[in-house]
């Protein structure tokens, strides 16, 4: 059967069905799917433009209660190979990232039963105090959740404090197949599909954007990955909670996990299919983290607009044997030969600078990254 109806109800402004996600991912015409999800991405984006954000990732601790099987990042509470970074280290790596003109860092860690909710507030407190410019997209749901429980407060109360306090946005780690047959297969004692997008939506309730993402690989059906994606549509229908969306593919090395090896085909019939589906998220990253920068490259063509954060530093997906890192340099690079103009943004995808040619301000922005 064609999926040429399916294309074309996407490309006419139609919403597509979970049926036909699903047999979108049982065809192999993934170069058909991705030049129509790059129409798709087109009518949000007509400018040939590709953004990036200079963001750090600050892994504060890796102590963790929840024991997900393909996590290689994590150690057991009270284990002698866990840590909680000093506030001066946090600070420092901040300072590192100001100064190459970054503008992002996303806190994740663990969901470590021995911080009090007070740890959060007042590190957030002394961020921006010290760093105003700074954007704070940190803490996934998980450890969202992590806080409720150690303070008592609710949901909303917790997400209101942390605004407050400093936390500008939540990224949307945790969520990687929001069924519960997948779930309770690779993290059952995490918060549950339903949990996940509840506290995307008090976030955007209490005055925050999320992003909102997919991992595949985890051994889920076809059908898992649509109702996924039906999730995330629904939940943006209601709050208009996610500013992104990403998809990266499961990384088994030193996991105790065995999941699917996703090939850079699969990974892009999978962002191209999201594209397709979500009509209503106006923003896709590419993964080259997981994917290397060639697959980055290419997914620039399947309905990406966004190449996601330099990643000045990561710590969890690189436990896990994916080492692939690229300067700023290189993303200019990188972007510019998918024939894109490369342009910095911020969290919310405001354009900070472009990089239309060889400028003198240009020269020596690529200096000094």
């Amino acid at each position: 059967m064609s999926i040429d109806p399916i294309l074309n109800k996407a490309l006419n402004g139609e919403r597509l069905t979970m049926e036909d996600a699903v047999r979108l991912y049982e065809s192999d015409e993934i170069e058909k799917m991705g030049a129509a999800a790059n129409e798709v991405m087109k009518k949000w984006h007509p400018e040939p433009v590709t953004t990036f954000v200079i963001g750090r990732n600050v892994n504060y601790t890796n102590f963790c209660d929840t024991y997900c099987r393909f996590c290689a990042f994590y150690r057991r509470p009270g284990s002698d190979e866990g840590y909680v970074l000093s506030n001066e280290e946090i600070f420092k790596k901040i300072q590192e990232t100001a100064d190459v003109n970054g503008t992002e860092i996303l806190m994740q860690g663990g969901t470590n039963p021995d911080l009090p909710f007070s740890y959060y507030t007042d590190l957030l407190r002394e961020i921006k105090q010290r760093f105003p410019g700074i954007t704070m997209h940190s803490f996934s749901p998980a450890e969202i959740y992590k806080m409720v429980e150690v303070s008592g407060l609710s949901l909303e109360e917790v997400l209101r404090q942390l605004h407050e306090a400093g936390l500008d946005s939540l990224p949307g780690g945790g969520a990687e197949i929001l069924t519960e047959e997948t779930r309770k297969k690779v993290s059952r004692l995490k918060c549950t599909g339903e949990q996940w997008i509840d506290c995307m939506k008090t976030a955007k309730k209490v005055g925050m954007h999320g992003t909102a993402t997919m991992v595949i690989g985890l051994t889920e059906s076809n059908e898992e990955r649509a109702l996924h994606l039906q999730k995330i549509r629904d939940a943006q229908d209601e709050s208009n909670c996610f500013l992104a969306f990403i998809s990266w593919t499961f990384q088994p090395d030193n996991t105790n996990m065995k999941g699917e090896i996703i090939s850079p085909e699969g990974y892009l019939r999978n962002v191209a299919i999201s594209r397709l589906f979500l009509d209503n998220i106006p923003n896709f990253q590419s993964s080259w983290v997981t994917m290397g920068p060639e697959t980055g490259k290419r997914s620039l063509e399947f309905g990406c607009n966004d190449f996601g954060s330099t990643m000045m530093e990561e710590n969890v997906v690189s436990a896990a044997g994916t080492t692939y890192k690229v300067n700023t340099n290189q993303i200019l690079e990188l972007i510019r030969e998918a024939g894109k103009i490369p342009a910095q943004r911020d969290t919310k995808y405001n354009i900070l600078r472009r990089f239309d040619g060889n400028t003198t301000a240009e020269k020596d922005f690529v200096m000094q990254n």
